[in-house]
C-alpha cells in the first residue's frame, strides 16, 4: 500500500500537487486491524495517484484517536503534534517545488486537519482535505450502501467493504456477525467510544461486500477532480 515511486520518476512527472494519507492506529473491533484507517487512506491515495498527476506520499499512521481511549493497541498523538508534522511536510514539499498538498484523511477523529487546511489557505489555495462528508455521502449512495454515515461510524459497512475489495487479507472472520447500533452519541467527545460500544464496533459490517468497496473507491476518484479544481489545477 506504500508508494514505490522513485526520485527519477518524480522528476519526470514534475507534479504540482502531493497527496498525504492520514490514518490512525486504533481499535476496529475483532474483525479489522489497528491499521484500518491508515490502510484505507493509503488505498484511496493509491487510486488517486493512478488517476491524476499527483505525488503520493507515505502515510501518517498514528494520529488523534483519543476517543478510543484505553482499548488495547490504540496509540495517539496530540492534535498539536499532528498539526506540526503536517505543517513541516508542507514546508518540505515546497523546497522541491511542490506548493500544493491534499490531506487524504480516513479517520474522523482527526478534527485538527480542518484547522490546518484553513490556516494554509489564508492568502491562496494551497491545501485541501479529502474526502469530506459530501464525497463520502455521494460514494455511499453510488455504491448502494445500506447504512448511513452516522449509524455506520466505525468498523462497519463502508470500511469493511473497502478492505474486502482492496486488501481482503486484512479482514478477519466474524464481520458477518459484528453489527452494533450505537444509537445517539451526544457525549462521545466527553465519554469516548466505550460509552456506546463494548466491542469497539459502531456500524454494520455484515452488509459489507467487495463490490460496494470497489464502487465507493470509484466514486471518490471521480469526486477528487473537484478538489484539484479548487486548488487551481
Amino acid at each position: 500500500m506504500l508508494p514505490t515511486i522513485t526520485t527519477d520518476e518524480v522528476q519526470e512527472q514534475d507534479p504540482r500537487v502531493a497527496i498525504l494519507p492520514v490514518g490512525s492506529y486504533e481499535q476496529h473491533g475483532a474483525h479489522l486491524p489497528l491499521i484500518t484507517d491508515t490502510a484505507i487512506a493509503c488505498i484511496i491515495t493509491r487510486e488517486l495517484a493512478a488517476a491524476y498527476p499527483v505525488l503520493p506520499l507515505s502515510p501518517i499512521s498514528i494520529a488523534c484517536s483519543h476517543e478510543h481511549g484505553t482499548w488495547p493497541g490504540t496509540v495517539s498523538i496530540s492534535a498539536r503534534t499532528l498539526h506540526a508534522v503536517i505543517t513541516d511536510i508542507a514546508q518540505s514539499l515546497e523546497t522541491s517545488g511542490i506548493r500544493k498538498l491534499v490531506l487524504v484523511n480516513a479517520h474522523g477523529g482527526n478534527y485538527v486537519l480542518s484547522n490546518i487546511v484553513q490556516e494554509a489557505n489564508v492568502t491562496e489555495a494551497r491545501m485541501g482535505l479529502f474526502p469530506q462528508s459530501r464525497e463520502w455521502k455521494r460514494a455511499r449512495q453510488q455504491a448502494g450502501l445500506v447504512s448511513s454515515s452516522y449509524d455506520d461510524m466505525h468498523a462497519g459497512e463502508i470500511e469493511t467493504s473497502i478492505l474486502l475489495h482492496a486488501e481482503p487479507s486484512l479482514v478477519r472472520p466474524g464481520y458477518e456477525t459484528a453489527d452494533h447500533d450505537g444509537g445517539e452519541r451526544p457525549f462521545l467527545l466527553t465519554q469516548g467510544m466505550k460509552a456506546y460500544t463494548k466491542t469497539g464496533v459502531i456500524g454494520f459490517p455484515s452488509y459489507a461486500t467487495a463490490e460496494k468497496g470497489r464502487e465507493v473507491l470509484a466514486s471518490l476518484v471521480e469526486s477528487f477532480a473537484e478538489h484539484l479544481q479548487a486548488l487551481g489545477e
